[in-house]
């Protein structure tokens, strides 16, 4: 995944902490993000938000990566 801009660079971030999270919960019954900002806190809320809404811009990400403009045209590849 190249990142190219902030925006990309945040939601990789997010992803991966939301993907280290449940292979915490998975592995060890251990929910990181409750450990830190405290079990169904409204700030734990916002991070899972966060994360969700990262996931689905890494959707977008994913399908917008697969197409690039070479000059005027536009070439999937």
């Amino acid at each position: 995944m190249a990142v190219r801009n902030p925006i990309d660079l945040i939601a990789l971030i997010l992803v991966i902490v939301g993907g280290l999270n449940w292979g915490l919960v998975g592995l060890l019954n251990f929910n990181l993000v409750s450990a830190i900002f405290g079990e169904g806190s409204a700030l734990s809320r916002i991070i899972y938000i966060l994360v969700g809404l990262a996931a689905l811009y890494t959707i977008y990400f994913a399908v917008r990566a697969d197409t690039y403009h070479a000059g005027d045209t536009t070439v999937r590849h």
